[in-house]
């Protein structure tokens, strides 16, 4: 697939070069060949690492706009990109047939990195079997979370009776630049081959958190109890996310939940400054990311979407997490019906992250019948989250499995709405029994809060096409419905 061979060609030709969170090794780049870059010794693949590329999936943000607890408004909607606007309507097509996917290009640039690291380390000219084990096995989990990104974007959601037949994405482990046929595998055989290389990863990680941008057993555990979790396993999840919060307790940085009764606080670090909203760290200096990946967050700047009404009702008023939206627009008026803008943070991070850790395992352990134990997790988080007179879950809710997992999934909107969470569950339980017959719209407003049109998302959007691009430049290649 020429498409594919021409995104990752220059992967690690500028991989070494880019610019990375901790300092390069000038020595190295100093005898590379002219006009080639190299990596030979067992430290040269662990700068490899260190590279931002693997870290900024910066385009890669179509599934804020692709969530259901959105909603658009005019006239900012008709001045957006053409892109967002397709996106929105869930339109057959988003790219033009000359554009390139940032959904699609930066994964497979860091997939080509991950592949570099993994075939080629074992014949690095220095450095011991553990070293080479560890920094492999930190290629491997990244790989594995890429793909997870990947089948999420271009393959249907898993579905048990249909993963086997349902086109996947190709899955390429050869760092070949020169490789110009690939076809695509089932869904289940990438959900295996991304279980294949956590498991095989997870023994020979290192043992505790001791860098955000840098692999470790907590966060690959994370990642596998999450791909359970995705596929409807979540009795095979629970272990997997029970050994990840567990080890976050070694870590050697700080990682645990914010508490925003404290940085909402008069003078606290998150106190709103204005239209552009809250001081929140970047991926390096946040203590919830546990492995940072991150996309670019330009909604708030776009004044266009919101949060929906539905939505905005799920919080109780002494929520906290309110005070990342604004009711007006940058530098404009108040929105009419009471819509909220998310007004930060400027870049989302969607690696690995506590909150979605503590949702995850309520989740699974509401779903597996240990009401008591997920309405910890949720409390868990739900103090950090709001005063202490209103954190706990309501009793009416606690004692019931269905009322429990409602309440559950409402807590991952409100803990991720307008940050891209969204889309992700709603592909999930589009082929869960109990939420299944859902359906959802997309709702575009006036200024004056009149509804001018609505969009039906159709069951075939569940999965986005591949671009034609891709198409054009691969015959044969089977693009989605």
């Amino acid at each position: 697939m020429k498409k594919l061979s021409k995104n990752i060609k220059t992967a690690v030709v500028f991989a070494l070069l880019s610019t990375v969170f901790f300092s390069c090794k000038k020595s190295f780049l100093e005898v590379t060949p002219k006009g080639k870059l190299i990596a030979q010794t067992t430290s040269d693949y662990n700068l490899l690492l260190n590279n931002v590329d693997l870290v900024n999936i910066i385009s890669a943000n179509a599934q804020i706009t692709l969530g259901d607890e959105m909603v658009a408004i005019e006239p900012y909607y008709s001045g957006m990109d053409l892109r967002t606007q397709r996106l929105f309507r869930w339109d057959d097509v988003i790219y033009q047939p000359t554009e390139d996917a940032g959904e699609l290009s930066a994964p497979l640039k860091n997939i080509y990195t991950y592949n570099k690291i993994i075939t080629e380390l074992p014949n690095a000219t220095d450095g011991t079997e553990q070293q080479k084990s560890s920094i492999k096995a930190e290629a491997m989990a990244g790989r594995a979370w890429t793909y997870f990104l990947l089948i999420n974007y271009f393959g249907k959601p898993y579905n048990t009776s249909t993963s086997a037949i349902d086109p996947g994405f190709p899955i390429v482990t050869a760092a070949d630049v020169t490789q110009t046929r690939f076809t695509r595998a089932t869904v289940k055989e990438v959900y295996d081959f991304i279980i294949s290389d956590l498991v095989n990863a997870i023994p020979n990680l290192p043992q505790k958190v001791s860098s955000r941008i840098r692999m470790s057993k907590p966060a690959a555990e994370a990642i596998l109890g999450k791909v359970y979790t995705f596929m409807g396993r979540y009795n095979d999840a629970l272990p997997h996310l029970n050994a990840s919060i567990q080890g976050l307790a070694t870590s050697s940085i700080p990682v645990g939940l914010y508490d925003y009764n404290q940085t909402f606080a008069p003078g606290g670090q998150f106190t709103p400054i204005d239209d552009f909203g809250v001081p929140y760290p970047l991926l390096d200096g946040n203590q919830e990311n546990v492995y940072g990946k991150q996309f670019y967050n330009d909604a708030p700047f776009g004044n266009a979407l919101v949060l929906d009404k539905k939505t905005i009702d799920l919080y109780q008023s002494s929520d906290l997490r309110l005070n990342f939206y604004s009711s007006n627009a940058v530098f404009g008026p108040d929105y009419p019906q009471g819509f909220l803008r998310r007004t930060s943070p400027g870049t989302i991070q969607f690696g690995v992250i506590v909150p979605d850790l503590y949702l995850l395992r309520a989740e699974c352990k509401v779903r597996t019948n240990d009401l008591s134990g997920a309405k910890t997790d949720l409390e868990s988080l739900r103090i950090n989250r709001l005063p202490s007179d209103s954190y706990e879950v309501p009793a009416s809710v606690a004692g019931q499995q269905l009322t429990l997992l409602n309440f559950t999934l409402n807590e991952r909107i409100r803990e991720f709405a307008a940050t891209g969470y969204r889309w992700f569950d709603m592909r999930r339980l589009s082929v869960d029994p109990l939420f299944s017959s859902n359906s959802y719209t997309h709702t575009l407003y006036s200024s004056s809060g009149a509804i001018t049109n609505s969009f039906n998302l159709k069951p075939n959007r569940f999965t986005l096409r591949l671009p034609q691009k891709v198409i054009n430049e691969n015959p044969g290649m089977e693009n989605n419905p």
